[in-house]
């Protein structure tokens, strides 16, 4: 497992003054479980999923991977073997000309045979739906299929867990639906562990487990009917609530036995229909 303890993180600004990023912030990642971590800007998530694969190291505290610890610089390189990164932008992850290449570099990098490094490519396309793109310039893609493009890169280098950094932030409504699409298969069908940072919260409704951060701490944390059930606290947090689940805490204000927990339209009309 990933498990994070004590972490405390500061970043140095002018007149040697601090900024806490993370404050005493603990937490476990098992082994194939889909964890999303929720917050607005500046609530300390994407300083969080820079230290699950040693992007930064703890200012306090210790973030421990599969027990190799991220602030040993000897472990650096199997711990990022072992935890795989998504970014935003995929432009800024894609380097080759065309798809295939791109997706070749990190097993090439990792002195990979080229037999291996072929059947890890073409088996990484077809996991995330881009086998038909393979000899297609990146830049000639849509945003969701170069976001793919991106994790197919990272899933060639077969790490246990894949950290996305609001991989959809950067994406139109139909990009976003690939990519939470294939970071669905890849948790269900792969068994891949994901950490997915966001602060949309109908990304989250798939997850197992969901946390919400605020000011650098965790501040909500449970299944996401769970978390999601509790409007009000959220909408203090300046977190969007999915509109099926204030609708539901709407009706459940009116019809107390009416439940609160809904996440879906389908749930929805199974509950005003029964």
């Amino acid at each position: 497992m990933i498990e994070i303890r004590n972490l405390t993180h500061k970043y140095r600004m002018g007149n040697n003054q601090e900024l806490t990023a993370i404050n005493n912030l603990s937490l476990k990642i098992a082994k194939g479980e889909f964890v999303a971590v929720l917050g607005h800007n500046g609530s300390g998530k994407s300083t969080l999923a820079k230290h699950l694969n040693a992007l930064l190291l703890p200012t306090e505290g210790k973030v421990m991977v599969n027990g190799l610890d991220t602030s040993d610089p000897n472990q650096l390189w199997e711990i990022r073997q072992q935890v795989g990164m998504v970014f935003q932008n995929p432009d800024n992850q894609l380097i080759a000309t065309t798809v295939e290449e791109d997706v070749a570099f990190g097993p090439e990098n990792l002195g990979i045979s080229p037999e291996k490094i072929r059947q890890r490519v073409d088996e990484a396309l077809d996991i995330v739906g881009m086998a038909d793109f393979k000899s297609r310039a990146p830049h000639l893609l849509s945003g969701g299929q170069k976001q793919r493009v991106a994790i197919a890169g990272i899933i060639a280098m077969r790490p246990q867990y894949l950290v996305l950094d609001e991989p959809t932030a950067m994406l139109d409504p139909s990009g976003r639906d690939e990519v939470i699409s294939t970071i669905k298969k890849l948790n269900k069908e792969e068994g891949l562990s994901i950490v997915h940072i966001t602060h949309f919260m109908e990304e989250a409704v798939y997850a197992d487990r969901v946390v919400v951060m605020e000011a650098g701490e965790i501040v909500l944390e449970g299944k996401p009917r769970e978390v999601f059930s509790q409007v009000s606290v959220l909408k203090k947090l300046h977190l969007d609530v999915p509109a099926i689940t204030v609708l539901a805490y709407l009706l459940n204000k009116e019809i107390p036995e009416f439940p609160r927990d809904i996440m879906t339209i389908e749930e929805m009309v199974v509950a005003l229909c029964p």
